[in-house]
């Protein structure tokens, strides 16, 4: 079991950033492939960002590529994403996702967080 617990989101001005965080429990961390989804209103969720277990090949949707970065610190149980340059459209709440696989997906992960919401003025 893998409890996700998300942080960092809140209000800022197009242009601006933002850095949400994932801390997760157990001692296993290091074997899941984690991943960021974004779920905008009257939207689907939908994949942002992918990592591998050592942190060495992220994966991420296009309209953030470049903008995007996520990261994670094994040591600390925590996976990062660093987003810059935002958008209006980037508004959503964020969720946080494991699986424990080897490969890198955008879908079918077994845990989630609760979320945060980021919120990207014009």
């Amino acid at each position: 079991q893998v409890q996700l617990v998300e942080s960092g989101g809140g209000l800022v001005q197009a242009g601006g950033s933002l850095r949400l965080s994932c801390a997760a429990s157990g001692r296993t961390f290091s074997s899941y492939v984690m991943a960021w989804f974004r779920q905008a209103p009257g939207k689907e969720r939908e994949f942002v960002a992918a990592i591998s277990w050592t942190g060495g090949t992220t994966y991420y949707t296009d309209s953030v590529k470049g903008r995007f970065t996520m990261s994670r610190d094994n040591a600390k149980n925590t996976v990062y994403l660093k987003m810059n340059s935002l958008k209006p459209e980037d508004t959503a709440v964020y969720y946080c996702a494991a699986r424990r696989t080897v490969v890198l997906q955008i879908s079918n992960y077994d845990y989630w967080g609760q979320g945060t919401q980021v919120t990207v003025s014009s």
